[in-house]
């Protein structure tokens, strides 16, 4: 890992994500193969735990899930740029979602790269250190969202018009019905009742002038949301 701007050691990083097991198991894995380069200094669980963490320890790079509680990790980037009290700080979403609305909205929010948390830990080490030198890194498939972005081969701003009448949870079942999850299945991925799921499924539809199923996985399939 090279040297820039005369900043030597590891690369101190916050890890933000609202499940314990995987912030607990991503520094674990960090403080193993990336022993050297990569410098743990604070976990966080919501909005307002990260921008405390940033605050406090000014990390070179921070780990941040897109989906998180209290706004979402653009969220956490737009309340940071606005204090200015991190300023070079850098930001790489870690998330489970590869869905192009979540991609290019986060790249658009102020984030220097995008990976998925099917990414090895050594993959993982490299991607923070190239961010903490001012490179852009993506997952293969994910850089391609952002390049039909540019050249006008996603609609940006209708991706963003629609979905911006969808809450977070709207948006969550929205895309596990249209990659055709069952109900049940639905209510179990997400942790809520299928009571539940019907009802956001109700939102969903209204919302998006959609009348079944079938419409809303066209509609996300148009939008390469799937």
């Amino acid at each position: 890992m090279s040297e820039k701007s005369g900043q030597r050691g590891p690369v101190g990083i916050v890890i933000v994500d609202d499940h314990a097991m995987f912030r607990r198991g991503v520094r674990a894995e960090l403080e193993s193969v990336g022993r050297g380069h990569v410098e743990v200094l604070a976990e966080a669980a919501d909005v307002d735990e990260a921008i405390a963490a940033v605050t406090q320890h000014h990390p070179r790079v921070v780990l941040l899930d897109v989906h998180l509680p209290g706004g979402g990790g653009v969220e956490v980037m737009r309340r940071m740029a606005t204090s200015g009290a991190s300023p070079d700080t850098r930001y790489l979403a870690l998330s489970v979602s590869d869905a192009a609305e979540d991609v290019i909205g986060t790249i658009r929010g102020g984030a220097r790269g995008y990976v998925t948390k099917t990414i090895t830990g050594p993959e993982l080490v490299q991607a923070i250190g190239r961010v903490a030198e001012g490179d852009a890194v993506f997952s293969p498939r994910l850089a391609g969202f952002v390049l039909d972005a540019f050249s006008g081969s996603i609609d940006v701003a209708a991706v963003d018009e629609d979905l911006d009448r969808l809450t977070e949870r709207e948006r969550e079942v929205m895309r596990l019905i249209a990659r055709g999850y069952a109900y049940k299945e639905v209510a179990k991925e997400l942790f809520i009742s299928i009571k539940t799921v019907e009802t956001h499924m109700s939102s969903v539809l209204r919302k998006l002038q959609l009348s079944s199923r079938h419409e809303l996985t066209r509609w996300a399939s148009d939008r390469r949301l799937l």
